[in-house]
């Protein structure tokens, strides 16, 4: 799998994706085999996502470059994510990355639309001790460090500017990174490692999905 991405990062064209399309699916079905796994074990402790297709889990390795300046048409890197009512729900789930280098699995909601932003804000407004001790338990610290992503400089709209906790509410995102290197990637222990770093997001997910604004 990293193989072929090394390969098309350096012809990230038409021509050789095409020539080399019979590898892109063997290494696809093996992403595929992959998530499923994790699915697998992520239900043990997570039994909202049992019912979720591996195949819709993947993100698409075409990019879409109608309004990029960067006209590489293909993605170098697969991602998978796990999430209660698929991609497109909403709420925080599980990601894997995986591109040489620079693969790391994930957790969370990132960048959110705007009303599911203000309900995880009011959601921590109102059990500010209850995220406080999530996110500075010692294994929390280990191994994600800190909430993932860009802070806004003031206090977000409609919320107080003097709430004793406001840095809490000014992330734009509610993410979580752990870091993993080549080796683990092609390791046989990859499938639990994931899970066991996926186990841990599980309290920080409950948390921000509880929010959730039901339509």
């Amino acid at each position: 799998m990293l193989q072929f991405l090394t390969s098309l990062s350096l012809n990230n064209n038409r021509e050789w994706f095409e020539k080399h399309k019979g590898e892109y699916l063997e290494v696809k079905l093996q992403m595929e085999q992959l998530i499923q796994s994790l699915l697998n074990e992520i239900a043990d402790f997570d039994p909202s996502i049992a019912d979720q297709n591996p195949k819709k889990c993947l993100f698409r390795i075409y990019r879409d470059v109608r309004f990029s300046k960067n006209k590489q048409p293909y993605k170098t890197n697969f991602g998978g994510f796990i999430v209660p009512g698929g991609k497109k729900s909403g709420k925080a789930g599980y990601y894997l990355h995986i591109e040489p280098g620079k693969s790391f699995l994930a957790g969370g909601v990132y960048l959110p639309e705007a009303k599911i932003l203000k309900a995880i804000r009011q959601e921590i407004q109102y059990h500010t001790q209850e995220f406080s001790d999530l996110i500075n338990t010692p294994t929390f610290k280990q191994l994600f460090k800190e909430i993932y992503g860009e802070k806004l400089k003031r206090p977000p709209r409609d919320f107080p500017a003097d709430f004793p906790q406001v840095e809490l509410l000014k992330y734009k995102s509610y993410a979580l990174v752990h870091y993993i290197s080549d080796e683990q990637i092609t390791s046989h222990d990859l499938v639990p490692y994931a899970t066991n770093i996926f186990k841990e997001m599980k309290p920080f997910h409950d948390f921000l999905n509880r929010s959730f604004i039901q339509d």
